[in-house]
């Protein structure tokens, strides 16, 4: 298990004083990307290997948001590695060691030159250890789309979408599809399925479905090609 201590800042709050999903999700980042960097298995290692972890799916829940100023322990661990596939927990804790959101995710382990997956070696998988999965009702990895939507004005990815993977980051997919969700919606659940990377100055047009208890954004090309499909659920 990797940790990080951290205050919740006023720029990671909303209007309510409260985290907001992307602040929560940037923390849960940041700390799959500071154990990486911890066992020598960081960003600049990857890169000249023409390797990199790319997130196919995440299931972030909550139990409540932290407020600001409290103080906040994030973690990370993995509890499996098959193929080319890597398994994440997650855990955002207050200081008494109450759970306030946690999640689990789903990593593919790319060679970038190559575009395709390549297997975890016994190497890799030692050097980040495996923990015990967090015990939690896991959802399927797969996001099944509605078959009514409204279609939405589409929008251009900009520069400061992008990531190091030259490609749009994990947290800016729920930002764009966040703007759909109705005000009085108390998102309590995260799902997203991630399918084609997108580029700086694509262009993405979200097809948008609210279903009471949830809504669902899926962020598409022009063509219908799909960039990624986000869940939002309540309590």
């Amino acid at each position: 298990m990797y940790e990080f201590d951290s205050r919740v800042r006023y720029s990671e709050t909303d209007a309510q004083g409260r985290m907001t999903w992307l602040a929560l999700m940037d923390y849960f980042q940041d700390c799959s990307v500071f154990h990486s960097e911890a066992v020598n298995l960081g960003v600049e290692v990857w890169t000249d290997a023409q390797k990199a972890w790319i997130l196919s799916s995440w299931q972030i829940c909550l139990n409540r948001m932290p407020r600001l100023g409290e103080q906040i322990t994030t973690q990370t661990w993995a509890y499996g590695m098959k193929g080319f596939y890597g398994y994440r927990n997650f855990s955002m804790n207050g200081r008494d060691g109450e759970r306030m959101a946690y999640a689990n995710s789903v990593w593919v382990l790319m060679d970038t030159k190559k575009g395709i997956p390549v297997r975890v070696t016994k190497e890799i998988s030692d050097a980040y250890g495996l923990d015990p999965q967090l015990p939690m009702q896991c959802s399927e990895r797969k996001i099944m789309l509605p078959e009514k939507y409204e279609e939405k004005d589409s929008l251009v990815v900009p520069s400061y979408f992008i990531d190091t993977n030259h490609h749009m980051n994990n947290t800016r997919y729920v930002q764009v599809a966040m703007e759909y969700v109705p005000k009085e919606f108390r998102t309590m659940e995260v799902r997203v399925e991630y399918k084609k990377a997108a580029m700086c100055r694509d262009v993405i047009v979200p097809h948008v479905t609210i279903e009471d208890p949830r809504v669902t954004v899926a962020l598409c090309a022009p063509d219908g090609q799909l960039y990624a499909v986000v869940v939002f659920l309540k309590a």
